[in-house]
């Protein structure tokens, strides 16, 4: 999230934690669904490229959403972050959740600051989907690799997922990856992009 856009959350309702991967790989040390780390982290990860990190974007597949609920209970309570809207899940873990919801956020009380941002993506365990373009596909063991015993959002998808808004920083994730990407990953995100986003500005880069 942006700077602004943090600040306003902040100011709506709680400050946040800061935490690093390695925070998340302790809390979910002994979680049994799977998990990995998107956003700006897994950019950073990938390119060895220091950034600064506005929050840190854990993920799981929305189908895991109840499983992780199960997981953190009487340690976090969870919310559901739907378009502008924040509900307590309470009760049973399997609560159902509107097909709108694409965040879990945790924290530990109503005292505490917010501590996790878990984003649900459009994923089972075989199969993941562009959220904004299903068409564009992939088996979900392909979308992540793994370093330091920690599995990442693997760059020419996080770049996809950034390539809407184009912000400064997204820009700069790009220019940072874009040497680094190999035949493979440069292809698929050319593709990925000429289907879902024709026009997009980072296609003659990557036709070059």
């Amino acid at each position: 999230m942006g700077g602004r856009e943090h600040d306003e959350i902040v100011r709506l309702y709680g400050p946040w934690q800061d935490h690093t991967p390695a925070d998340a790989a302790a809390l979910l040390s002994d979680y049994p669904g799977l998990w990995w780390i998107a956003g700006g982290w897994a950019i950073e990860a990938f390119t060895g490229v220091p950034r600064q990190h506005g929050d840190l974007d854990v993920s799981i597949p929305r189908s895991d959403a109840s499983l992780l609920h199960e997981y953190l209970a009487d340690r976090f309570d969870v919310w559901a972050a739907d378009s502008d809207t924040l509900r307590p899940l309470v009760g049973q873990a399997d609560t159902a959740l509107p097909a709108t919801c694409e965040n879990l956020w945790l924290r530990r009380s109503g005292a505490d600051p917010w501590e996790y941002d878990v984003i649900l993506m459009d994923a089972t365990r075989s199969t993941w989907h562009y959220k904004r373009d299903e068409r564009v596909s992939r088996r979900t063991d392909e979308i992540l690799w793994n370093t330091g015993g920690i599995n990442y959002l693997r760059p020419e998808i996080q770049l996809l997922h950034k390539a809407p808004g184009l912000r400064p920083k997204d820009q700069e994730d790009f220019n940072a990856s874009l040497p680094l990407l190999d035949d493979v990953a440069r292809t698929w995100l050319r593709s990925a992009l000429e289907l879902a986003h024709p026009g997009h500005p980072w296609l003659t880069e990557l036709h070059a």
